[in-house]
């Protein structure tokens, strides 16, 4: 399979690149500097020269509290130029993946969120995720999926994880919101499920997170166990942090489709990450 990897220099897209290529197909990796999804004539030329079965669409506006100041810009970004990259790949007949997110949730649930829940984004971050799914479906119908994802964290960019390990190693204490559960993913094992969706154009939408579910304090806790290190870690509260976009405070995704791939348990994903970035 050719696959198209739009983003492709960001912390998902590295290992979705990567994981391509270990699968044997031929991965076209663009990065924000090759390509500007944001103009959709470019995005339709790159796409049509491409001639790929697949693209998966890893570009993305990441901010969560700056999308509070600056929802045009997000909604541009998750929304519009999803679609562009849809509309692309449609017309030329290939399958688009589209990257989406927990934060489609308002999180205020009990139980898990599967792909027919009802959606209520709480802030701008999580409107312009929706927008890129409304976006999207309606750019390329019967060829297209929808991946929600959560908590992600991989060795090639920034995340909850490496943050913890940097402050672990400035502090003695540390205080850790424990009122927000959900699923961390290692990108190094959501990648190949995309590249699965790809393969057997697996249209809809699809919950593809880390199995099982913990708080950010207990994913912490779990980060200085493996590594050894005694940070004395106390249950801090979201509303003490005082960030700029609500949160939903339970977006545990699971998924109710025999067709989506189950990812493993987010305590594997969590050694296998810390395993990569000791060799890394």
């Amino acid at each position: 399979m050719r696959l198209l990897v739009t983003g492709a220099a960001g912390m998902l897209g590295t290992d979705l690149v990567a994981a391509a290529g270990r699968a044997g197909h031929d991965a076209l990796a663009l990065a924000r500097t090759d390509l500007d999804v944001l103009d959709a004539a470019a995005v339709r030329a790159a796409v049509g020269d491409a001639r790929a079965d697949a693209v998966v669409n890893c570009a993305a506006y990441t901010d969560v509290d700056g999308a509070e100041a600056e929802e045009a810009a997000a909604t541009a970004l998750n929304g519009a130029a999803a679609g562009h990259v849809a509309a692309a790949a449609h017309a030329a007949g290939a399958f688009t993946v589209q990257v989406s997110s927990d934060y489609v949730f308002d999180g205020r649930g009990a139980e898990p969120y599967v792909e027919s829940s009802p959606t209520a984004p709480l802030g701008a971050y999580g409107r312009s995720k929706l927008a890129g799914e409304h976006a999207v479906a309606a750019a390329a119908p019967g060829t297209h999926a929808i991946a929600r994802t959560a908590w992600l964290f991989g060795a090639h960019g920034p995340n909850f994880v490496a943050t913890m390990l940097r402050l672990a190693g400035e502090r003695d204490a540390l205080s850790v919101v424990d009122d927000q559960v959900g699923c961390p993913t290692f990108t190094g094992h959501l990648a190949p499920a995309l590249i699965a969706l790809a393969e057997a154009r697996a249209a809809g939408i699809h919950h593809v997170a880390g199995s099982g579910a913990c708080s950010w304090f207990d994913l912490a806790a779990a980060t200085f166990a493996a590594r050894g290190l005694d940070v004395e870690l106390a249950r801090g509260r979201t509303e003490d942090l005082g960030r700029p976009a609500p949160r939903p405070a339970y977006s545990v995704l699971r998924t109710e489709r025999a067709d989506t791939p189950v990812l493993p348990p987010w305590q594997q994903g969590l050694h296998a990450y810390l395993e990569e970035t000791v060799t890394a």
